[in-house]
């Protein structure tokens, strides 16, 4: 929420090394006027653009008015708009995911976390495995038993692809957009093909992880939540039985 608020102050995505009003942007959102003098909401996506009135490119404020705006007051931290104070949340949480995520790479690494119970084996890996994975859960079919208490291929790849694979390029973006950090270590720049690259692949990425806690939060919530939370905090899981 905080990186959208940061994001309204420029609502553009760009490629490249600069990015201003005048640059073709690869996502933009905006509005204009239409015959009664209200804002439209248009979201641009390469060469595509769509109507999104109330939720992107024009949303009502606080008074109930129209008004341009990227996000809608609802979906930002703070609120109203307010670079400054966007910044100063969107920092703090930043480093409290650093940590986190420092500790559990640190954990995983030496209690054999990742090796143990992250790692696809040769069946797993086998693309017919795979399918039947996808394939079940798409009919909402939860595994029963012992295979209850283990990960099953999608939950291995998708926690593979965020630990490994997101998580680390939403960092490693994020300090690209920082001139300090650039000053530092000018690699990043050109690892990223520029700043303004390196915002489109943090925004890009940062979205995915919400989507992968969305699809998270669903799957525990059709596993049986009760079940799911309890095992977290107690380390209690009750295994389904086999029956249908």
């Amino acid at each position: 929420m905080s990186g959208l608020q940061i994001f309204n102050a420029h609502p553009r995505l760009y490629w490249g090394q600069y990015g201003a009003n005048a640059d073709p942007a690869l996502l933009e959102m905006g509005a204009v006027q239409d015959s009664q003098g209200r804002a439209l909401g248009l979201t641009r996506v390469g060469p595509w653009t769509f109507h999104t009135t109330g939720v992107l490119g024009a949303s009502k404020d606080a008074q109930g008015n129209w008004t341009e705006r990227g996000f809608p007051r609802w979906a930002t931290l703070p609120s109203e708009q307010d670079l400054a104070t966007g910044r100063h949340w969107h920092f703090m949480f930043a480093w409290l995911i650093v940590t986190n995520s420092a500790l559990y790479w640190l954990y995983g690494a030496l209690s054999g976390h990742f090796r143990k119970d992250l790692w696809l084996d040769r069946r797993e890996r086998h693309p017919r495995h795979i399918l039947r994975d996808i394939w079940d859960h798409i009919r909402l079919r939860r595994p029963v038993g012992a295979a209850a208490s283990r990960y099953n291929t999608l939950q291995k790849m998708a926690y593979l692809v965020v630990v490994f694979g997101l998580a680390p390029l939403m960092l490693l973006t994020g300090l690209t957009m920082s001139p300090g950090m650039d000053a530092a270590c000018p690699f990043l720049l050109d690892l990223f093909g520029g700043r303004q690259s390196a915002r489109t692949l943090h925004f890009v990425t940062a979205n995915l992880i919400v989507l992968f806690v969305a699809v998270h939060l669903f799957e525990v919530l059709v596993s049986g939540p009760w079940n799911e939370v309890r095992s977290m905090i107690t380390g209690w899981f009750v295994i389904p039985g086999d029956e249908p």
